[in-house]
């Protein structure tokens, strides 16, 4: 396992309420952190796949695009608005 990888993939910018309203994913990292700290509801079934992708893409179980797109249904579940950001 490379722990210093980024695991980038094509950023992703979601809508959340809280403290930071708007948040732009760019990497596994981000990824789990916005579900684990900003996500509005722990207990969805597309939430619990995406944090277990995030693992699995952690340790190149998987890669980095199935987190982003486990991370867009995630969003799709609890009606996170989302859109890609062109860099």
């Amino acid at each position: 396992m490379n722990r210093h990888t980024s695991h980038q993939f094509p950023a992703l910018r979601l809508v959340l309420n809280g403290r930071q309203k708007y948040r732009v994913v760019r990497t596994v990292r981000d990824a789990a952190e916005t579900l684990i700290s900003d996500w509005p509801s722990h207990d969805g079934e597309q939430y619990i796949i995406a944090v277990r992708v995030c693992l699995d893409a952690y340790y190149d179980v998987v890669p980095a695009s199935e987190v982003r797109e486990a991370l867009i249904r995630a969003a799709n579940e609890e009606h996170i608005p989302h859109i890609s950001v062109v860099c």
